[in-house]
């Protein structure tokens, strides 16, 4: 998608290269369902390698157990399959790979339709006329770089006094610099009053900046302020597995207090990337 962006963007501006481009219109179903695409041919491929791997597949809820008459120290996965079904499956060694979901404001859920989620946004069967963007991390500043490219009126709010707090502080003020270019508007070192939040038709919600306050409207606002570890309801109440502010504890290895139980990616924390919850895993083939 923001290869699209992109491309409409530089399509919009063909004339500072030279080139005469007229009628250039955005078709948003089509762009969705490009992504779609390559999303189910990257997904293809990870079923091809796994099935190639003799790795099998089981679809349902699991919970972990802790010592039981099936194993006598924790670590049995239960199953509910999607047919209904149970089943039982004891290894030597559990990975927990389960990931991590949007935040949400704190009295504020997502609902899907006003108040989304990044997950929410990729599924949007139209472009909004205008999106507030609460955080300013790189979730949050991809979008406004998409959604003002694809002409929608962009604002970003961001506690921070810059955004990008992580990035390099040069990085954080070129990107700024650049986004303000193309009509994106920030709020920094702002903080949302989350009571004042009004879901009338649109969204409308009061910021405090600078000990004054402003109120600002959007038709959608999109809530990106980080994402919360799937760590509820796997059972790890059974076991001496750790958690820690919301988080499984590991060492180095990637080992939890139970010897012969690891966990790698966004369920442990740190930099919550696909391609680091990869490399996580790889290491303990090496163990």
């Amino acid at each position: 998608m923001l290869r699209s962006a992109e491309v409409f963007r530089t399509a919009k501006n063909a004339s500072n290269y030279g080139i005469k481009a007229e009628n250039i219109e955005l078709n948003f179903s089509d762009v969705q369902k490009r992504k779609q695409e390559i999303v189910d041919r990257l997904a293809n491929g990870v079923r091809a390698l796994m099935k190639k791997g003799k790795i099998d597949v089981y679809s349902g809820r699991g919970r972990m157990l802790g010592p039981s008459i099936f194993s006598p120290s924790p670590g049995t996965i239960s199953v509910d399959l999607e047919n209904g079904e149970n089943e039982m499956l004891i290894g030597s060694n559990v990975i927990l790979a389960t990931g991590s979901s949007p935040r949400p404001l704190p009295n504020t859920p997502f609902d899907s339709e006003f108040v989304l989620s990044s997950d929410h946004a990729l599924e949007l069967t139209e472009l909004p006329a205008s999106m507030l963007i609460v955080g300013g991390g790189v979730i949050g500043i991809e979008w406004a770089s998409m959604l003002v490219d694809f002409g929608v009126n962009v604002t970003v709010i961001e506690t921070a006094e810059r955004i990008l707090p992580t990035a390099d502080e040069v990085i954080s003020k070129e990107m700024m610099k650049q986004l303000q270019k193309r009509g994106v508007e920030f709020y920094t070192g702002a903080s949302l009053d989350e009571a004042s939040l009004q879901i009338e038709g649109d969204v409308t919600v009061t910021i405090q900046q600078n000990g004054t306050s402003q109120q600002l409207n959007a038709e959608k606002m999109l809530v990106s302020i980080g994402r919360t570890a799937n760590v509820a309801d796997i059972g790890v109440d059974n076991t001496d597995i750790v958690l820690e502010n919301g988080y499984i504890s590991v060492n180095e290895y990637g080992q939890t207090k139970e010897s012969h139980i690891y966990a790698i990616g966004d369920c442990i924390g740190g930099l919550q990337l696909a391609h680091v919850a990869s490399h996580e895993g790889y290491l303990l083939l090496l163990i």
